[in-house]
């Protein structure tokens, strides 16, 4: 049994490139199949986590695809604003370490993980 998702900290999910296949190739109207582990990762999760979906896609879309994907029950709620959050997934960012020098040479040399294979 999960526990009360009030008193579970909240962590943010990016759709694309985290939880499906996200080729980099962004079509508005479709949603790439679910990434492979992707149900696992969440179930494992939700026992101790609040998990939203953090997205740019319209909200519609994103419950047939978490319903379709028999995934929807594990996330609380889809947002598309930078909640405050215990953590954040995403397959773009870089995680800051308090210097400004290192993280411009993240930045110039970062690649997403798909662009990578």
């Amino acid at each position: 049994m999960h526990k009360n998702i009030y008193k579970k900290r909240i962590i943010l999910i990016d759709l694309d490139g985290v939880l499906n296949n996200y080729d980099g190739n962004f079509q508005e109207n479709y949603i790439p199949e679910i990434k492979d582990g992707a149900l696992e990762f969440l179930q494992a999760l939700a026992e101790d986590y609040c998990l939203k979906i953090f997205t740019s896609r319209p909200e519609f879309l994103v419950k047939i695809w978490l319903q379709s994907n028999k995934i929807d029950s594990y996330i609380s709620a889809i947002t598309n604003t930078k909640e405050p959050a215990f953590l954040y997934i995403d397959d773009r960012c870089l995680c800051f370490a308090g210097d400004y020098k290192s993280t411009l040479e993240e930045i110039k040399l970062f690649t997403p993980w798909h662009a990578k294979q």
